[in-house]
């Protein structure tokens, strides 16, 4: 595997983030999951990358405004460089979590097995407050405002997925 943040296969779990070019929604929810990863002292079980469905942005940096969005809150978004998902991938991670239902669709056509398929779930699905919006709206053809309002959107529904997760790893013996 070739990302500039590694995927560490020896991870007790491992997540990837996939949007459509990996410059607003997914840089924005790597970033606030990986902080929340942090502060629980989880670095070294849980792996957090992220990626899009289409390759129009690889290596660029996250959309300026994302990058507003997530220091405005106090995270650090600034060295991510966009990447596309790779199918192949699929063998090392234990969840994709998809911001919209055509990401839903691609990357479940993308994955060969029924477990594959599996892994990949909407992530306000985590969140019951917000679950019945289903998608997490695409920010990029918008101004400063939205860029906020959805990375309020990732922060809840991250917080609360991390909430599932965080049972598990715990559990497991160091």
């Amino acid at each position: 595997m070739s990302f500039d943040r590694t995927l560490d296969e020896s991870a007790l779990f491992r997540i990837c983030f996939v949007c459509t070019g990996n410059i607003c929604r997914s840089p924005m929810a790597e970033t606030v999951f990986r902080e929340l990863v942090k502060k629980a002292g989880y670095e070294g079980a849980i792996t957090v990358i992220s990626a899009g469905t289409g390759d129009w942005h690889v290596g660029e940096p996250s959309d300026s405004r994302t990058t507003s969005a997530l220091s405005a809150h106090g995270y650090d978004g600034s060295r991510h460089r966009a990447k596309q998902f790779d199918p192949e991938w699929f063998d090392n991670l234990d969840l994709v979590v998809v911001f919209d239902r055509s990401q839903e669709r691609i990357l479940r056509a993308w994955a060969n097995t029924e477990q594959d398929r599996g892994k990949v779930q909407m992530l306000l699905s985590f969140d019951s407050d917000q679950a019945a919006q289903v998608d997490v709206p695409d920010p990029y053809y918008s101004d400063a405002a939205m860029f906020d309002g959805v990375l309020g959107m990732i922060e809840k529904a991250s917080a609360a997925l991390f909430r599932q997760i965080e049972p598990g790893i715990r559990r497991v013996p160091s």
